[in-house]
């Protein structure tokens, strides 16, 4: 375990990607809020969302993309196993989406208290996050970031594997995938029972449960492919 420690260490070397960016979004989201009202024209028009998370969600899974290509290959070179950076990556990845959890609760509450912001906007309190326990909010909150930052590992293991190429070709498959599912839905009319479905969902299902199984599959496969990543 110690030696698992101290290569999170090593990645938390890249700090400011892993947390101080996209806490200083979390900070940034309210003016950012107040900028789209503006240029909406809906400073004072009655209660309304603003979708910024799916941003910091993105920010935050970045690092771990860098973490793949640039400390994975120097850790090998310190003698690190691959399963050691894997449980560190792990490691890394669950304290991020916690501490980043927590903080969107801490901020979340302080919308609550300022009325919206002063002009009843959401940006952390949205419908579909919204629960009276905080833990229960702070998992929400949290699931989400995990899964994003399961992406950006399996991507960045498929390029440390197979370079440009191997990334491209996930990339375009995964697109092609999604795209056939759509049409396939679309000539199916299977979007009314999937919206039906999601929508009775409870919101830890959908933001802890689903997302946490959907890194753990992730997770998986880009442990089988990290087993031959070389640097």
């Amino acid at each position: 375990m110690t030696r698992v420690r101290d290569v999170a260490r090593i990645q938390l070397v890249n700090w400011p990607a892993l947390l101080a960016y996209p806490l200083a979004f979390v900070v940034a989201m309210p003016l950012l809020g107040l900028g789209i009202d503006v240029s909406n024209g809906e400073t004072a028009t009655g209660p309304h969302e603003i979708y910024l998370l799916p941003a910091l969600w993105g920010m935050a899974a970045t690092g771990h993309l860098q973490s793949m290509t640039q400390v994975f290959p120097f850790t090998l070179g310190l003698g690190v196993t691959r399963r050691k950076f894997a449980a560190a990556t792990a490691l890394v990845v669950t304290a991020q989406a916690l501490l980043l959890g927590l903080v969107l609760v801490a901020f979340g509450a302080v919308e609550r208290s300022t009325g919206g912001w002063g002009r009843e906007a959401r940006l952390f309190g949205l419908g579909a996050w919204r629960q009276d326990d905080p833990v229960t909010q702070w998992l929400a909150y949290s699931g989400p970031i995990v899964a994003a930052s399961a992406i950006c590992v399996l991507a960045g293991v498929v390029f440390q594997r197979w370079r440009q190429t191997g990334l491209y070709l996930a990339v375009f498959g995964s697109a092609a995938v999604l795209a056939g599912f759509g049409a396939l839905a679309t000539t199916r009319r299977w979007w009314p029972a999937i919206g039906g479905f999601l929508g009775g969902q409870p919101s830890l299902t959908l933001f802890t449960a689903g997302p946490l199984v959907f890194a753990v599959l992730l997770g998986g496969a880009a442990w089988l492919v990290l087993r031959r990543a070389t640097a």
